[in-house]
């Protein structure tokens, strides 16, 4: 079976989706087929709910004390995707992104070695001081040479160039002393905001190692991650590799998390962000994250076996790419992820906007408990409000591969994907693998519930389930799915059957549903 470890090249995810799906997509014409099953979704208006008059009284003066640094949520049109000359998949907003990076060199004024600074990349020296001075006030690349470099936090202004050697040739590593809240890497000024950063060929090892035995490996909000941009417009990090950081590996984000309430978003939010061929390991709580930010790009990244040491042990909801809290608009491209808890979770808190308009080109989930994960919490049952928010995504060309049990959330039973509350969601050509061997207690693969409306699931394919209950199950009940569409679903050498609809729902539509059981 496909073992993808954590120097696993990223680079390669198109060629491997290729090999496990058995087929070679045209994606501009995926592309183009899967916006049209999506158009009748969007045209749908969610209607406004008004506030629930139920939420607790502590609840309700924590959202208002919230919403001094928040504003109200807006609906953004989709970004447009589309294929350049080389067969890539690039969003709409690219050649603005272009073009801000032909400004960023212009802007360079100089450019400089932090061993001219009295660096040394000895893994002992402390050179906090040297990097500080190499990078004063920015217009600057900073070269950094092989070697491993000990520092207290780097705190990079507009207008500037991080460069390194390679991943695992330059490393750039938290010194023993540093306290836990410390980021590795971020921008200068969280409140004002910076622009036009770029971050390339590094490792960035964040030591866990030097809080020995504590429990829980972060502080609070944004801090204790390997690279943070929080408010940043015009950013770039590729051919980066982060470790072991006691938060995220890299989170995209405004200057504070906000949780003012479903329909409110933070104020200061990064935007127009690119992460290119990242590596993140040992995580405390996810690999790449977003919140409250917009128009960010996430291509050929893989994120795998995180620590879920930010969280109580056995609650750890550790995932490889989060796209969380308010954001909008982000965009992933064959990335991958392995054992994580979520492979990729597009969700957010009870307390705040979901994440929006989230397109999936390409991705592999090896090991993952839940592969694909779209839920926003706290919007589930009858008596929740429901959310706001929680709407349009849009995937293609995904593999569920062997979903697992897991020790980072052990009451958690595996699935290829879950749909919860949100509304409007397709997915085209979708590969579930199991494990023929492995026992899976009965459950489904596919869940499609609690509130979930206006759901596609277009092109779906299951393979080596044996153990399974079903292949897409739908929940009924009063908290169920509906307005369920499930065409062209095959299921081979499995046991499971391949669609089970629950009670009470309204609108499911189900069209050629294939099942070839093993021969006994």
């Amino acid at each position: 079976m496909l073992c993808l470890k954590k120097n696993h090249d990223p680079r390669s995810n198109n060629e491997l989706l290729a090999q496990i799906s058995g087929r070679r997509l045209d994606i501009k014409k995926v592309l183009n087929e899967t916006e049209q099953l999506f158009q009748p979704f969007y045209k749908k208006n969610s209607p406004s709910h008004p506030r629930n008059p139920s939420i607790p009284f502590k609840q309700r003066i924590i959202e208002r004390l919230f919403r001094l640094l928040a504003k109200p949520s807006a609906r953004l049109e989709p970004t447009r995707l589309s294929i350049d000359s080389e067969g890539n998949v690039i969003p709409n907003w690219k050649d603005s992104l272009d073009q801000e990076f032909t400004k960023l060199m212009g802007c360079i004024k100089l450019e400089v070695n932090v061993e001219d600074f009295g660096a040394v990349g000895d893994g002992f020296t402390d050179n906090t001081s040297a990097f500080k001075k190499a990078i004063g006030n920015g217009r600057v690349k900073v070269i950094v040479p092989p070697g491993v470099y000990n520092i207290k936090g780097i705190r990079i202004p507009s207008w500037t160039c991080l460069i390194g050697a390679g991943k695992g040739v330059t490393t750039i590593r938290m010194h023993d002393s540093a306290p836990k809240g410390m980021r590795l890497v971020t921008n200068t000024n969280h409140w004002r905001g910076n622009h036009h950063i770029f971050v390339q060929g590094l490792s960035l090892d964040w030591n866990v190692e030097r809080l020995g035995d504590t429990a829980k490996t972060s502080t609070w909000g944004n801090h204790s991650s390997c690279l943070t941009y929080a408010n940043v417009t015009y950013g770039w990090v590729k051919d980066v590799e982060a470790i072991d950081p006691g938060l995220h590996c890299f989170d995209i984000t405004s200057t504070l998390y906000n949780y003012a309430g479903d329909g409110f978003r933070a104020r200061g939010g990064s935007k127009y962000v690119w992460l290119d061929n990242l590596n993140g390991h040992g995580f405390g709580d996810d690999g790449i994250t977003t919140h409250h930010s917009d128009y960010i790009w996430i291509s050929n990244s893989h994120m795998c076996d995180p620590s879920g040491r930010a969280h109580q042990k056995g609650f750890s909801n550790s995932n490889g790419i989060e796209v969380d809290d308010g954001s909008r608009n982000v965009l992933l491209v064959n990335n991958s992820t392995a054992r994580c808890f979520g492979g990729v979770e597009i969700k957010a808190h009870q307390n705040s906007s979901a994440a929006s308009n989230v397109q999936i080109v390409g991705h592999i989930s090896l090991n993952d408990n839940r592969s694909f994960n779209f839920r926003h919490i706290g919007h589930h049952k009858s008596t929740d409000m429901e959310s706001q928010t929680a709407y349009n995504i849009l995937a293609i060309n995904l593999a569920s591969i062997a979903p697992i049990f897991t020790d980072l959330y052990k009451e958690s039973t595996p699935r290829g994907l879950v749909v919860s509350a949100y509304k409007n969601v397709v997915l085209n050509h979708v590969t579930f693998i199991g494990d023929p061997d492995y026992d899976y207690k009965g459950n489904p693969i596919v869940a499609i519930q609690y509130r979930a409306r206006n759901v596609a699931l277009n092109n779906v394919s299951f393979k080596n389930f044996k153990t399974a209950g079903a292949g897409i199950k739908v929940f009924g009940g009063d908290y169920g799915a509906d307005g369920v569409e499930i065409r062209d679903v095959v299921i081979q050498d499995s046991t499971v059957k391949a669609v089970q609809v629950g009670a009470s729902i309204q609108d499911v539509n189900l069209h050629n549903i294939k099942e070839h059981k093993p021969q006994t």
